[in-house]
């Protein structure tokens, strides 16, 4: 089985290169998406002949639409690589994986063609997806005017849109943004917005569409039997805007089990991959190394 491992990145680059590492093996390969706003030398110690960076970037706002194109060109890349790739797996940049390159590709193996990918039809109180999140009209940062206008307008109740009148017969779904996809999957991302331009176009003016656009449409199509809970654990515990940064209460729950299991408002499922790390708490790396050895 080969891998293709679809990263969308805006800083981490020691922590990028050393997942790189661990995750490399004969059947993966490495399609890296560096946001445009960030110096791409900064990432240039990240080397390989299964390691392709995006020659494309994209500027990428926080919860914008910027964030689907570059996920969409990453999947393009590795849907036409001369290696027919069975597995797409997204990550951030931020995460480092539970498990080894060879763990991994077994347990893709086993539950090949399961889709990983956290999802909940919207709204769904317990997992914070209001259907709010889909129905306020949200204009991108780079139309700075339309956009503070538009903000007014929704604090006052009259930016809101109704669904119904713009995605047709397809109910709306959402959870988190990282997911590993079986190549039919992602031909099936591909098509859908090729053939469905209107509703592309409705998805570029809602909150965080990269947690909405994906599964929205998969939870919509012949693929939503085959779906399960995504592989990447996050601590959402405090409820805030981002997950929490793993420290050494994280490493000690992983520590002490050879499979991290967990269960939440997305199912039950076992998680091969931590996030957030980072290249400021190099510390937290080592030891999630020694918790795994």
């Amino acid at each position: 089985m080969k891998i293709a491992y679809l990263v969308f990145a805006y800083k981490n680059p020691r922590l990028l290169k050393r997942t790189v590492e661990r995750l490399s093996c004969s059947d993966s390969s490495f399609f890296i998406h560096i946001d445009l706003k960030c110096d791409l030398e900064d990432f240039r110690a990240i080397r390989g002949e299964n390691i392709v960076f995006a020659d494309k970037r994209v500027r990428v706002s926080w919860a914008e639409f910027s964030g689907v194109k570059a996920i969409l060109m990453l999947i393009q890349a590795a849907l036409v690589c001369q290696d027919k790739f069975e597995y797409f797996l997204l990550l951030s940049g931020s995460e480092y994986p539970l498990q080894s390159s060879e763990y991994i590709h077994k347990f893709l193996v086993a539950n090949q063609p399961q889709e990983f990918i956290s999802i909940v039809k919207m709204p769904n109180a317990e997992a914070g997806k209001p259907v709010s999140r889909i129905n306020t009209l949200r204009i991108p940062s780079e139309q700075p005017v339309r956009r503070l206008l538009v903000r007014t307008l929704a604090r006052l109740g009259l930016a809101q849109r109704d669904y119904r009148k713009h995605l047709g017969s397809l109910e709306p779904y959402s959870g988190h943004t990282w997911w590993a996809l079986t190549r039919e999957a992602c031909q099936y991302i591909i098509d859908f917005g090729e053939h469905n331009v209107g509703v592309v176009k409705y998805f570029e003016n809602t909150f965080a569409p990269e947690e909405m656009y994906f599964h929205t449409i998969l939870g919509n199509s012949p693929f939503k039997s085959r779906i399960r809970r995504n592989l990447v654990y996050e601590d959402w515990s405090s409820r805030g805007s981002h997950p929490a940064m793993i420290d050494e209460q994280h490493i000690a729950f992983f520590r002490d089990r050879q499979k991290v299991i967990i269960s939440d408002v997305y199912g039950f499922g076992e998680v091969l991959f931590a996030r957030k790390f980072s290249d400021d708490n190099w510390d937290m790396v080592r030891r999630i190394e020694e918790a795994r050895e």
